[in-house]
């Protein structure tokens, strides 16, 4: 590859790899990861640099997983014998292409795709940006191959260039990005490693995930110096069934189901409120109960779960929120339900049943407790159900477990049990009390203010990247009792739990999202803006990394955290 990009210009080299990276299917869960990982390693390999150092390019495994994916690394070493770092990441898997309909052989192909959006009807912008020659399109355009082709442009520029490089420039491109981010998972025991063995000092590590506007007209481009986190809050509600010709008899869990779905979805008053923020609700993504087939029963329990980002919130302050909300929405249902009956019961003139409406709201941490007090044993409990469905995905493992301790309990009273499932991505940002935060905001400002100036463009910062993002699991900011309000109310945390808090914090490195620019990330009209992402882009974080690393350098503070910073910048200059 480096034969056919060396005599291009830096625009040029950014864009050729990028088609090339986009030709590639590397959709998530399927072999691509690998076919791609391979591919990108190839590029390094035929660098100069590590042609001389081949030892700086390795790949590492994923543990155990089925597809054999894995994570590339390359590490440049500047000319100054330092060990301050600036890390390169981006995630190498895509979503799927069944989105692109007829046009799904040519969704990795963007010179048909540029030429079928050119006279595209039914889409004004689309077909406007694709008659500019200005936008790329195909999948993994934006999303973020692109991403990935800026950092290797950068890779190759100071592997040529080594005394414009006062430090080192760590890239890693990790698969799985789109579904349960293994990827960045098993790349913190590496991380840890070169930080233990090589003494590398981690400065702050660049994402390249896509931006885009944030409203119709919106040309400006964002920073982002930190990433979202993100929960999945579950309800395994239990009902009392009854055959349809009793059901004011019963309890329905599609009904309380509803009732919390109603309370929840898009609910913008659950939202934190951050100002300046794209802050987005909890939103349902899976909501159905346990019937397999046709029949006249009512249904005897209900899954139901929902995507719930967080930017300062905890674990324990949305599952005491949602708590909350469960027991307002089963006392409205128990009331509507002893109405409909009293009512019912006037109406035909029939004697009352002795029935209860009570549904009882139970967190998973709490009814496990209750469990132990009956003198149950719901940790074996746990283990063997995971045993017994391993072979399902983890989200529906989860509910089968939460089941079969409701399933052990001698009370079959109708219940509500919320617990966390995964994924969990921790929020990673920058802290103003901070000293070191606040001296790499300063150099990032003044990369960005001397980029601005020259290339005329409208930079804004925001505090959180919008969307999940690998950058989340290279920092913790929770304290260990926070941590374990998590994983007390994960079913089997123990057994089937990835995440390294431990390792996590220790390496406690600032995430920076500085994006490649485009549009309809996810979509088939995906497309990245060639002119920012190819010319701009790639100078913007050569600069902000020299600064990182210039004034690491020149501004030593005593400053140490939990003993892994060696040294840190305060508010000294560049």
């Amino acid at each position: 590859m480096y034969e056919q990009i060396r005599r291009l210009t830096m625009e040029e080299k950014a864009e050729r790899l990028t088609k090339c990276l986009v030709n590639i299917n590397s959709i998530n869960g399927t072999a691509g990861e690998v076919n791609i990982a391979d591919y990108i390693k190839q590029i390094l390999t035929s660098f100069p640099y590590f042609q001389e150092h081949p030892e700086q390019v390795w790949e590492q495994l994923v543990p155990g997983d089925p597809l054999g994916r894995k994570n590339v690394f390359a590490l440049v070493k500047g000319n100054h014998h330092s060990r301050d770092t600036v890390i390169y990441h981006a995630h190498l898997d895509t979503v799927g292409i069944e989105d692109f309909g007829v046009l799904k052989e040519h969704a990795l192909d963007p010179d048909h795709l540029v030429t079928y959006f050119s006279s595209y009807a039914f889409h004004d912008d689309v077909r406007k940006n694709a008659l500019s020659g200005d936008w790329m399109f195909g999948r993994g355009s934006v999303d973020m191959q692109s991403g990935i082709a800026v950092h290797l442009v950068n890779i190759l520029h100071f592997s040529e260039h080594l005394d414009e490089l006062p430090g080192n420039i760590l890239f890693m491109a990790n698969p799985d990005e789109e579904s349960q981010h293994a990827g960045i998972l098993s790349a913190i025991s590496e991380l840890r490693r070169l930080q233990e063995e090589r003494k590398l000092h981690y400065l702050a590590a660049i994402n390249t995930d896509f931006i885009t506007p944030l409203y119709d007209g919106d040309h400006t481009r964002y920073i982002y110096t930190g990433a979202a986190g993100k929960l999945l809050p579950c309800f395994y509600i239990y009902g009392r069934e009854v055959h349809v010709g009793d059901t004011l008899a019963g309890i329905d869990p599609n009904f309380i189901a509803s009732e919390l779905t109603s309370r929840i979805h898009n609910n913008i008053h659950l939202a934190e409120h951050i100002e300046g923020e794209l802050i987005m609700p909890p939103s349902c993504l899976y909501q159905r109960d346990h019937k397999e087939t046709y029949n006249v029963q009512t249904a005897v329990s209900s899954y139901l779960y929902f995507n719930y980002f967080i930017y300062e919130k905890t674990a324990k302050e949305v599952i005491d929120q949602l708590y909350q909300v469960a027991v307002e929405a089963c006392a409205d249902v128990e009331k509507k339900l002893s109405e409909y009956y009293d009512y019912f019961s006037e109406r035909t003139r029939l004697p009352k049943k002795n029935l209860s409406w009570n549904i009882q709201v139970v967190t998973l941490e709490n009814y496990i407790e209750e469990l132990k007090q009956k003198g149950l044993d719901p940790v074996s409990c746990i283990h063997k159900t995971h045993r017994q469905y391993e072979h399902l995905e983890l989200r529906m493992r989860c509910f089968k477990v939460v089941e079969a301790l409701q399933k052990l309990d001698p009370e079959q009273c109708a219940k509500v049990i919320l617990f966390y499932a995964p994924p969990y991505l921790p929020h990673n940002y920058l802290r103003e009390e901070d000293a070191r935060d606040r001296q790499l905001l300063k150099s990032v400002k003044e990369a960005v203010e001397e980029t601005a100036e020259k290339t005329g463009e409208v930079f804004a910062y925001k505090k959180f990247f919008p969307y999940l993002a690998d950058g989340s699991f290279l920092s913790l900011h929770e304290t260990e009792e926070e941590i374990a309000s998590f994983t007390r109310n994960f079913p089997g945390w123990e057994t089937i739990g990835t995440i390294p808090f431990e390792d996590i914090r220790q390496l406690n490195i600032p995430s920076i999202n500085m994006g490649v620019y485009g549009k309809d990330g996810h979509k088939w009209t995906e497309r990245v803006y060639k002119p920012y992402t190819f010319k701009v882009l790639p100078e913007l974080i050569r600069k902000t990394s020299v600064y990182l690393l210039q004034s690491d350098h020149m501004t030593k503070s005593s400053l140490r955290s939990k003993s892994v910073w060696l040294n840190t910048a305060n508010d000294g200059g560049i």
